[in-house]
């Protein structure tokens, strides 16, 4: 057992297998590879129990990623501590060139004992699911986007331009309805593409109606409706930031809340030579897309 009873876990998470190291307690402690396991629960479960009846106290560490919070929340289930890595801010050496999940796993465990790591806020179910459906708002958005700029691409090659000032709107629909075209080839384009506009536009439609009824159920109701005091913000903007940005109290001050969103200046300086870059970028776009357009 190590000297408190504590050691780092480092696994490369992935869909099927999980690669697992192993780094003990001090500067000159062992970094061993355990190799890989299943990504099913109970092979996690096994795994971490008989390193807890080995070791004592574990903490565990993976990469975020497209396998979400799961293992996360197994993990502080189980009684030990974990921590989700943002993967941008793991500490790389410039030349190395060779990557695999045994060096991956290595490398997270040693970085986890020397502290070089940064977590992400981990969100609780419930804040999951609801920004799984603000974010599939966005993805419908896009995708009417999209099918509306094909169309117009399509009629735009025909010299077809439509005379009204909004687009989009019912007159508008109604004057694609009655657009012909000499081959019929062209005429079945047409009325297909039109046709995915409508399910596309239903689509959003009914993810937005979900929004709204089930904004009312989440932990974070009252922001979202006091956020919509504010002028340029409404309800999918307002439900968007929350999700995006979760507790807000996590954020000591507005420079780390700038800094979480991307919206700090970036710098590369040298000796007398002050160079100020824009806007670094560097964090979540999403959210900070929202808050440059609501302003």
């Amino acid at each position: 057992m190590t000297e408190n009873g504590t050691v780092f876990v480092g696994i490369d998470a992935a869909k099927v297998k999980h690669a697992v190291a192993v780094a003990e307690l001090g500067r000159s402690g062992e970094v061993r590879y355990i190799g890989e396991i299943d990504a099913a629960a109970d092979a996690v479960r096994k795994l971490l129990t008989r390193l807890a009846a080995r070791y004592g106290k574990l903490h565990v560490c993976y990469e975020a990623g497209p396998t979400g919070y799961g293992l996360y929340r197994q993990v502080i289930g189980l009684g030990h501590e974990c921590t989700v890595v943002a993967p941008s801010l793991i500490p790389r050496k410039a030349g190395d060139r060779v990557k695999t999940n045994r060096r991956d796993a290595v490398q997270l465990a040693r970085l986890l004992r020397a502290g070089e790591l940064t977590a992400v806020w981990v969100p609780d179910e419930g804040h999951e699911a609801m920004r799984d459906l603000v974010r599939a708002r966005e993805a419908a958005v896009d995708d009417l986007r999209r099918k509306r700029q094909v169309i117009s691409s399509l009629l735009l090659k025909h010299g077809r331009a439509y005379s009204g000032k909004t687009t989009w709107g019912t007159m508008h629909v109604r004057w694609l309805q009655g657009q012909t075209f000499t081959h019929p080839a062209q005429q079945v384009v047409l009325q297909e593409m039109v046709l995915a506009e409508r399910h596309a536009r239903e689509r959003l439609g009914r993810i937005e109606a979900s929004i709204v009824q089930l904004l009312p159920g989440w932990s974070l109701a009252p922001v979202v409706e006091a956020l919509q005091a504010l002028r340029g913000i409404r309800l999918v903007t307002a439900a968007t930031i929350m999700v995006e940005a979760g507790d807000l109290g996590r954020f000591g001050t507005a420079r780390q809340f700038m800094g979480y969103l991307g919206l700090v200046p970036g710098e590369r300086s040298t000796g007398n030579t002050v160079r100020r870059l824009g806007i670094t970028k560097a964090g979540n776009g999403r959210l900070r897309r929202a808050l440059v357009e609501s302003a």
